[in-house]
């Protein structure tokens, strides 16, 4: 098995992806808008790529985070809303805040488990700031470190719950940077003293079974390398002062704050500390590329991996989506 996961070009698989992925052994795959279409045709690409590695367990990522965020769209699915709905909810009543949030992310993990999509990255633990850059804005849960952990720990129980295992991102936090590292590679210059807000709600939720790094590079902690390429920042922060030891994903390999070829970038993200590289994008020439430069995953990452895939034996029944709405929508007008 290969450190890696890859995306897909299509609403199916073409007969070159077929035999690449079979050969390759990818850790998992990730869904995006382009491989959707219809609940009967996602649920049939998901059966596939089970069928093609003869197990049910297979790691196949999405990024269901409701808001803008929001692969799978309406009016097949229901429109799910951002986090910042749950920190707003929070003022009034932290108690109905929690539990609508926990009840949205089960409603978003049976939505995935119709379709046989195993994984969500969610939730986003980044403490928002002041002039916290637009592309985290409103999926952030709040401006209290306290307060983000709680909301996150109802989303891993809904999610859990619903079926799907939970990403925590982007750590050791995104709410500090003022540029999208989509773009560009942003640079925090807070002391480490002032990151302990940042890192607070992944230290609370450290027993998350994975989580997601960012591209972005914290001076105090490492001037010259971005968190996913940083083992001074995996090592001494990540599984050090957070305590996580979970399942550990860079964020997407094609984002701008990294340079060079993206097959050296998946090799140096996992060199650097990462069990698994994200590469999003579905480019043949460049899965083969990292899939010819990386080694099979190690023990370690394999056994948390297992691991995290594990928690869907938690999962409870199947509910009734419209059921799972209704109940949150009556929590959010009662507020």
């Amino acid at each position: 098995m290969k450190p890696v996961i890859f995306g897909m070009s299509g609403l199916s698989l073409t007969a070159d992806e077929k035999a690449f992925f079979k050969e390759s052994d990818p850790a998992g795959y990730i869904i995006f808008g382009r491989n959707i279409e219809s609940k009967d045709q996602l649920r049939a690409l998901t059966d596939e790529l089970r069928l093609l590695h003869g197990r049910d367990d297979v790691a196949i990522l999405i990024d269901q985070e409701g808001g803008r965020v929001a692969r799978m769209q309406e009016p097949v699915w229901p429109k799910f809303p951002p986090g910042e709905t749950f920190d707003k909810l929070y003022d009034i009543a932290p108690a109905t805040a929690i539990e609508a949030a926990r009840l949205n992310a089960q409603a978003i993990a049976e939505s995935l488990r119709e379709v046989g999509i195993t994984v969500n990255c969610l939730p986003l633990l980044d403490v928002r700031q002041p002039d916290t850059v637009d592309a985290i804005g409103n999926r952030a849960m709040g401006s209290d470190p306290m307060q983000v952990a709680a909301l996150g720990r109802a989303v891993i129980d809904g999610q859990t719950k619903g079926g799907a295992v939970s990403v925590v991102k982007h750590m050791p936090g995104h709410g500090r940077a003022v540029v999208d590292s989509h773009m560009e590679l942003p640079k925090v210059s807070a002391s480490a003293e002032e990151l302990e807000t940042d890192i607070a709600p992944f230290r609370s939720l450290s027993d998350a079974p994975m989580g997601m790094t960012a591209h972005i590079v914290y001076t105090a902690w490492d001037a010259e390398r971005c968190a996913s390429l940083s083992s001074t920042v995996i090592d001494n922060v990540i599984r050090g002062a957070i305590g996580f030891d979970g399942l550990l994903f860079s964020d997407d390999l094609d984002m701008k704050a990294l340079k060079g070829e993206v097959p050296e970038r998946a090799r140096d993200v996992v060199a650097a500390g990462c069990d698994i590289a994200l590469n999003c994008w579905g480019r043949m020439d460049e899965m083969v590329g990292i899939a010819n430069l990386l080694g099979e995953i190690s023990d370690k990452s394999r056994e948390r991996l297992n691991k995290a895939m594990a928690t869907l034996d938690q999962a409870g029944e199947e509910v009734e989506l419209a059921e799972l709405l209704s109940r949150r929508d009556a929590l959010l007008a009662a507020a």
